[in-house]
Order: C-alpha cells, then structure tokens, then sequence
C-alpha cells in the first residue's frame, strides 16, 4: 500500500492525500452527536477515498468509477445510502476529490458498519453501470487504526478480488503538533453509544466563523434552515490542499416577507380609498369619476385580500419550487430561492466565506408574457396618457383650464407625505410641551417648545404654496353646493373631460353653458388665513411661555436674551416673509362664529390629541372667522387675566387652550390640504385608472420577490461583516452594493422577464435598511420588518443584543443603509443564439450600460470618502480601476454570450464587499452552473487550487454537490432540465458532466 501511494504522490503531487490525517486514538474525547458543543457545521466524522488496481472484465477497457458509500447502525438491519463521489473517467486508479463527510444529523456511532461499493459507468449519458466491487469496515475501526487509514480489498459479487480501495480520515492540521492529553470518556452517554469526534474541528474555528454558522447562529437560523452540507478536498499549486465546506439553505424569509409586503400594499390602498371617500360630497360628475376609481381600487384589495389569505393559509416548505412559479396564490413568493455558502480553509486554517443568493428571475409569471413585461409596459403606460391627451386636445383648445405638470403631482404626494408625518409630530411635541408644564420643567418646557416651533414651521412652510392653493380652489369649486351658486350648467349637461400627458395634466367642465369650474374666483387670502392661524397660534404659544419662564426665573441677563432669541425665532415666522409682521390671523372656526372659550372657563381634558370636530365639506366656503392672537402686544391672549396670577404655579392650565388651539388649526389645515392634494392625484389618474392599477400590481409582483432576495443578501452579509470596520463604515456612509447576475435570453417569454427583473431590482433604490436591537433572542423576534409604502420602503433588522453592541454608533443610533443595485446580464442558452442570429439583444446591452455607470459612479464615491483599506485583501493582480476598465470594455464589445462580463462583475462586486445575487429563469439549471463556476474560480483565483484539478473539481460540485440536490427538491429529479443539441450553444465552463442532465421539468 505504501508503495502504491508514493507511486500515486509521484505521478499526481497535487494529490489530496498530501495533508496529514487526524492522529485520534482510543483515548481521544467524545462527543454525542446531539449535543451542542458540536458546531453543526463541521462533519462528526470525514475520509476521503482512492481506488487502486481496478479490474474489468474486458481488460483494453479502463473504467470510469466512482464510490457509492451506504451504512448501517445495529439493529437496523438494511442498508442507507449516504453519498457517493464524483465520476472519474478512463484510469484504474481513480483518486475522488470530494470526501464523504458524516454530520450531526447522521446518526452514526463506532458500532456504525460502512460500505463502499466502487460503480463502473459504462455510459454517463444512459446511467448505464455495474458493480464492480464492495468493501465493508467498521467505524470503530477505522477510528482506532494507528494512522486513521485503512487499505480494503475490493470483491465483485463472485468473490473475486477487482482491486482495491483506501480510506484516510481526515483532521484539522493545526492542532496535530499541539494536541493535549485528554482523560478518557465513557463511549456511552444516556445509554447511547459516543462517536469520538477531533476535537480540533471545533476549537480551532475562530469566533466569527464559528458563529456566523448556518446551523448554529442565532441571528443565521431565525432566517435560514433546512441546510445542505457537502465536503471537497482540493489540492493546491503548492502541494497542500483545501478543505471546502459547500452549503445550501433556503429561508423563512421566502414566505415572511410576502405576507408583510401584501398586508402592507393593502392597507396603502385602503387608506387610499379612504382619502377619497373623505374628499366629501361631489357635483355628480366628479362623484362619478370617483365612483369609477374606487372601484378599481376595490377590485385591487380584493385581490390582495385573497393573495394574503392564501399566503397564511399556506404549510409547504419555506421556499417555492420552481413548478410553481405561475402559482397564483404564491406569485408574490420568490422562485427557488437559496443561500448557496462555500467555507474555504487552506493551509493557514483561517475561514473565508462566500455567498451567493441564488432566486429565480424575479419576474409576474401567473400573469404571462404575451403582452411584454414591465419595461414596455411603462413605456406603453405612458404612450397612452400622452394619446388619451393628443386626443382630445382640441376639445380644449378654447377652454379655461387648470395645468399641473408631471413635477406637481410628484410634489403632491411629497406634500401628503410630509403633511401626515409633521401633523403627527406637532400633536406629539404639543402632547409632551404639555406634560413639560404640568411637571413644571423650564428646561423641558424650553426644549420641546423650540422642537414644536420647528415641527410647526415646517408643516407652515410646506402648506404655504401655489400648488395648495390652486388645489384647493379646484377641490372648492367641484362642491355641487359651490357650482350651484355660480349657476352652472345642470348635471344633465355637464362632463369631465381630462387629459395628462408626461408634460402637462389639464381639468376642466364643459357643458351647453360651458363654465370653468375650477377658473372661478375663489380669495388666495381665504387659504392664506388658514396657514397664518396656524403661525399666530404658535406665537401667542411662545409668547406664554416666555411670559411664565420670566415669573419664574426673575428677569436677568441671561433670561432676557432666551426671551429675546425667542420672540425673534417667532418674529421670523411665516408671516413675516408677506411682508406684512402686523397681519391679523384668524381662528377658522367651521359652522359657527362663536368665540372661543376663556381659557379660565374651559376644563383641562387628559389629551391634546383628539382630533377637532370633522368640518362639512359645504361648509368650507362659509368660515367664521375668529381672532387667533390679538394684535395688541399689551392685551392678553383671549382678552383674560393671566393665568399664572390668577392661580401661580398652574403652567398647564395656562397653556392648555393655546395648544388646543394650535393643534385644531394644525388638524384643519392638514385636513384640508391633504385632502386638496387627493383631488389633484385623482385627476391625474382618472383617464388611465385600470391600466394604471394593472401595471402597479405586476410591479407589485416582481419588487415583492426582488426585495425578499435582498433582504436575504443583507442578513448574511451583515452577519458575516459584523467584525469588519471597514465594511461597516462603507455600509453606512455610501450604502450596500448589491450585484444581481442574470442568464436570461433575449429572445421569446424570458425577454420579457428580463424587463420585469430589470425593473424589480431598479425599483431597490428606494429601499433603506435600519438596524435594531432585538427584543429577545426567540427567532421571531429576529425577523426583519417591513415599513413605508410604494414610494420608499423601510426594512428593520433586529439583532441580538451583543451583535447589535458591535455595530459602530451611526448604525445603532439608527441611520438608513441605502442600497445600490446593479444588473448585468448574458444569456448563454440555444434562445440566446437565436436571438443574436435572427432577434435583438438591445435590451441586454442597455441593461449591462446602465449598471456599468451605476458601478463606476459607486466605486468613485467610495473615493472620495473611504480609504482603500475598508474593502477585502484579495490574491489577484489586478486593481480595482483595472478590472472596471476591463469590464467597460466588454460591456461595449457587444460579443455573443460574453461571460466575462458576468465573471467580472461579480468579481468587482466581492472585492467592493457588495452582495452576491444570481437567477436564470428557476435559479436551478443555468444558475447551478454559474455558481459552481463561481466557486472554482474563488479557489483557483483566490486559494491556489492547483489548475490541473479545475475542470475535475467543477464536474465534482456540480455532480455531488448541493446544486444537484438543488434540482430534486425542485422537480424530483436528480437532473440539470439541459439536453445535449441545448448544451452545445452553451459557454464551455457551463456545461455540465454527463449522466447529470435530461429532459426534466423546468
């Protein structure tokens, strides 16, 4: 046997068997399978194989073998198969690269019987073979074998001797010299028979390696489960080898977020039925275009309510199998998606990891491809508005109209946006000025009322614009009560007719007696009263506080100069910038023209935040106008005796009307400016509500898989990262690049997935992470949760408490991580040959442009403001401005199926620490070739895998690696949906071995 080896060392230096096997013995400590001191990830028991002198039956023929290895632990009585190696072609003394490794999860113990039966594949294509021989052993033995290496003589069914095979145990090299003198254990524990495992696989792990264990981390397993394990050993340039852990894991997260996103769009949408619904009562055209809206919008949230239903009621496996992927009830579910993990350990025994999610093309497949995907469609969304405007252009051509261009409805949204947020924190900071006074804290009362004014101002100046007032004009004058009294034509003559384009939005009345409804005259200063009320308010608000700070205080110096500071912050208020400080505000006072109660009078209710009494919307013409402050310096507010002579000390009581009233005209000015911004959107979706809603909701579709992938992404790689200063500054001060590799063709059905997933991953911009601390370490509270709405979505991470300690202060303080994505894409099947023959690959080109820019522009700010030394050390020679510049000059080569591009994208976005996404149509076939590519390229590049083994470790990933497995849990079969007229189109490095492929389900 030793003969044999140095023989085999002689031809083959690169051999596996140049690292040292694990010096166990009978002595060496135990550990049940079960228990927890084990990392999951480490195999309890790995040997490699190597066959030596094999034997066939016609002796010009060499075989083409490989080991099968299958075991039995007493009393069972039958045999498992637990995994075999790779196929190695045309030699009788085969040495397998990858190693048969036993896990936690396999049960075995010293008693276990192994046996290894050597297969001769006569066809690969066909799985066509026989046995050539088996051998049996042992756990025990082989585990108390002096040099943990047995020689085993192979016997076919006869009997007959047809060679032989060796087995070697393998241990962690850098504790074979610094072993310690362990006591012996019992081989038994709870009655259960103990595995002897080495030691070293658990203790020479480092801390961030050992928890960032797919397994074992508490953060990793909240979101990830049912992983797959698989061990390689490859040998290196230098003589020694790598020990490669490959894993796959799907996610909770597959279903998680959908049900967050579909219960979060439906109440967007709601709410959004609801604002129109509030817009009050309508002359019966508008209601009728209203009626119309509502309607769609209805259709839509009946939609969602059964895809919500189906989504809770759903109790499959934590990911969608890519046969389902025109699912309806799971079309918001990714397709197949994984976290595709590769551990390397070389010669210095430290861990790099790498990760790949791996989704299949985010794309609305239950809705089809007939009518294009998401890219046309928004162009042909467009297209319609501007012909619905063209149209009927001249119909208008003599009217009086209302113009709002594309920039004013985007600002419209702005303003419902910041309306509902700063109305909330002006009830907030009223709430806590108020229990400030109750408290007696002149420091609080100070603080909070300096917030407060900002807040209030703030709300001022967003309500003080033209935009407003010409939408509150228009909302006024489509009240049945208003038209009414303009004598406007009879609803029997009257129409809407609208019209918007991508530069103008245009709404008007024409009738037999044609008036402009929204050109009549309607008084600016009306609105313009309304927003004063609000800035007088404040005023009389800080004048108060101003007066009972000074009584408490006594004047001096310092008091008189923060008196000062804020009456001259008031002085600058909204107001002033009329150009008229002496301006009497009015106290708008809906359906009456009561004065306001003395504050004396009024009793103080517990809460300031009750809304004000809802106003009549044929009310809104007819205010009762009343003072909000008095303009005499002297008087005091409300014409009463000061409150804090009439009863000294009672802050509260004193300040409790002003807030009242600040709050009410905040209510009511947010209130009806919101509600004027609502009209205005209505409008500008009325002429195209069904193909608006239509398009919404397959965008809906795609971004919903799309950010389910992300999040992923930004779970492990923020795990992974969490020791990494430099990766942390970079996560924060220019946000997370997140690269996207696509093998879709431009041709047919997957052409217009393209342009969904195109569309779905731009749509990530609008994305922001933030980190929090967990509020228990239980895996449901350390799910991610989803807030926004579809104009910018938030994603909360939790993290256990000590995790979260180690982020910097800027992310625990809570600051938004923005996200930059980027596309490449190159199709590399049959359907790409056709399309760069007979089609057009335009798309993929304007795509790879595109992200190139975003790329370049990523890498430029990471420039100007971090230092080289936040991002990973890499091996290769070339920099970063190099392999951008190679990339560029790919990207315009326009070559057919140019896989470089792919290969340097992905190698820019690892050493710009982004993160790794990569799909083809069912993230199964195609993408299982990318990223075994991927992998052995890494080790190749990265680690020194000796070159003569690339092409046999590739064939050794993608036949017995998790990628094949990947392919059973999808469609039952152990086999790539790939046939041989196919594979002949494909790239050379994404074919995969024979017997691995065949017509299978996609």
């Amino acid at each position: 046997m030793a003969g044999r080896e140095r023989s085999s060392r002689q031809q083959r230096p690169w051999s596996v068997y140049r690292a040292n096997t694990f010096e166990l013995s009978s002595e060496m400590i135990g550990l049940a399978l079960a228990g927890n001191s084990q990392d999951p990830d480490e195999p309890v028991l790995e040997f490699s194989v190597a066959c030596t002198d094999l034997v066939t039956p016609a002796l010009e023929r060499k075989p083409n073998s490989f080991v099968a290895v299958s075991c039995t632990t007493p009393p069972q009585a039958f045999w498992t198969k637990h995994a075999q190696t790779e196929i190695i072609e045309g030699t009788n003394n085969p040495i397998f690269l990858s190693s048969i490794a036993f896990f936690q999860d396999s049960y075995i113990n010293q008693q276990t019987q192994l046996k290894l039966s050597v297969y001769d594949v006569k066809d690969r294509s066909q799985g066509t073979m026989y046995l050539l021989g088996s051998a049996l052993f042992p756990v025990k033995e082989l585990l108390q074998e002096r040099n943990h290496r047995l020689h085993l003589n192979l016997r076919s069914a006869e009997n007959l001797h047809v060679g032989s095979i060796g087995v070697a145990a393998w241990q962690m090299e850098e504790k074979r010299d610094q072993r310690t003198p362990m006591a012996r254990l019992p081989d038994t524990v709870h009655g259960r028979t103990v595995l002897p495992v080495d030691e070293s696989l658990t203790e020479s792990m480092g801390v961030r390696a050992k928890y960032a264990s797919l397994c074992r981390d508490p953060l990793l397993t909240s979101v990830f489960g049912g992983t797959m394990s698989r061990m390689y050993r490859f040998p290196t340039t230098d003589g020694n080898h790598l020990r490669i852990l490959e894993q796959m894991a799907e996610s909770v997260l597959s279903l998680n977020i959908p049900r967050q996103y579909v219960k979060m769009l439906l109440e967007e949408d709601a709410a959004r039925v609801c604002e129109l619904e509030e817009l009050g009562e309508l002359s019966p055209c508008w209601e009728n275009l209203r009626r119309q809206i509502v309607a769609q919008y209805q259709n839509l949230i009946l939609t969602y309510q059964e895809t919500l239903s189906d989504l809770n009621d759903y109790r499959g496996p934590s990911f969608k199998a890519s046969n389902l992927k025109a699912e309806r009830k799971l079309e918001f579910m990714p397709t197949n998606l994984h976290v595709q993990r590769m551990r390397v350990q070389d010669e210095s025994c430290f861990d790099h990891t790498y990760d790949v999610v791996t989704i299949g093309a985010p794309a609305a497949h239950c809705q089809g491809f007939k009518s294009s995907g998401l890219r046309k469609l928004i162009v042909k969304f467009e297209e319609a508005k501007k012909h619905i405007y063209e149209e009927e252009c001249s119909a208008l051509s003599s009217s009086q109209s209302i113009v709002f261009i594309p920039q004013d409805i985007v600002r419209a949204k702005e303003i419902i946006a910041h309306i509902n947020t700063l109305k909330t924190q002006v009830s907030y900071y009223a709430e806590r000025l108020s229990r400030a006074a109750k408290d007696r804290s002149a420091n609080g009362l100070e603080r909070t009322l300096a917030i407060l004014a900002d807040k209030t101002r703030q709300l001022v100046t967003v309500c003080d614009c033209k935009l407003l007032a010409s939408a509150i004009q228009a909302l006024n004058a489509a009240r049945p009560d208003y038209i009414a009294s303009k004598a406007s034509p009879s609803a029997d003559s009257e129409q809407v007719v609208l019209r918007n384009d991508q530069d103008t939005l245009l709404a008007t009345w024409s009738g037999s007696n044609s008036r402009s409804s929204l050109h009549v005259d309607w008084h600016e200063e009306e609105w313009e009263k309304v927003w004063l009320n609000v800035d007088k308010s404040l005023e009389c608000i800080i004048q108060r506080v101003d007066k009972l700070l000074q009584k408490e205080r006594r004047p001096s110096v310092g008091s008189q100069d923060s008196v000062q500071s804020d009456q001259s912050a008031g002085g600058g208020s909204t107001a002033s910038k009329k150009g008229n400080g002496r301006t009497r505000a009015f106290w708008i006072n809906p359906g009456c023209a009561e004065p306001l109660p003395s504050p004396s009078s009024s009793p103080s209710p517990p809460s300031l935040s009750s809304p004000p009494p809802p106003t009549s919307p044929s009310s809104s013409s007819m205010l009762a106008l009343t003072p909000a402050c008095p303009p005499s310096p002297d008087q005091d507010p409300y014409g009463s005796p000061s409150l804090e002579e009439t009863f000294p000390g009672e802050w509260s009581e004193a300040l409790y009307p002003l807030l009242t009233t600040l709050t009410e005209c905040v209510a009511m000015m947010s209130d009806k400016a919101k509600k004027s911004m609502v009209f205005l959107l209505m409008q500008d979706s009325a002429p195209t509500i069904a193909m608006d809603l239509t398009l919404q909701y397959r965008r809906d579709v795609v971004f919903c898989q799309t950010l389910t992938a992300l999040i992923c992404g930004f779970i492990i790689k923020l795990r992974n990262c969490l020791r990494d200063d430099g990766f942390l500054r970079q996560l924060y001060t220019i946000g997370l690049l997140a690269q996207f590799e696509s093998l879709l063709s431009t041709y047919g059905e997957e052409l217009a997935m393209l342009e969904d997933m195109s569309v779905g991953i731009m749509d990530l911009r609008n994305v922001t992470f933030k980190v929090t601390q967990a509020m228990s370490a239980s895996a449901p509270d350390m799910l991610p949760v989803i807030t926004g709405n579809r104009d910018g979505f938030s994603v909360r991470i939790p993290l256990p408490g000590t995790m979260f300690d180690a982020l910097p202060r800027e992310i625990q303080n809570g600051m938004l991580l923005r996200v930059q994505p980027v596309l490449f894409n190159v199709g590399i099947n049959e359907q790409q040959t056709l399309a760069e023959k007979f089609g057009d690959t335009s798309l993929q080109e304007i795509i790879n442009l595109e992200s190139l820019a975003r790329l370049n522009s990523y890498y430029e700010q990471f420039k100007e403001v971090l230092p080289e030394d936040c991002l990973p050390r890499s091996r290769s020679q070339t920099c970063l401005p190099e392999l951008l510049r190679f990339l560029g000059q790919n990207v315009h080569a326009r070559k057919n199926k140019n896989v470089d591009i792919l290969w340097q994208a992905a190698e820019i976005c690892r050493r710009l620490n982004g993160v790794r996404f990569t799909s083809c149509k069912s993230a199964k076939d195609r993408t299982a070739m990318s990223v075994t590519l991927e992998q052995c390229l890494i080790l190749q590049h990265e680690h020194g895998m000796a070159p003569q083994v690339f092409t046999q470790a590739l064939d050794c990933m993608r036949s017995e690696g998790c990628r094949r497995e990947n392919t059973m849990k999808n469609v039952g079969c152990r086999k790539y949906a790939f046939n041989s007229l196919q594979l002949k189109a494909f790239p050379k490095h994404y074919r995969p071995p024979d017997g691995t492929f065949g017509k299978v389900e996609t």
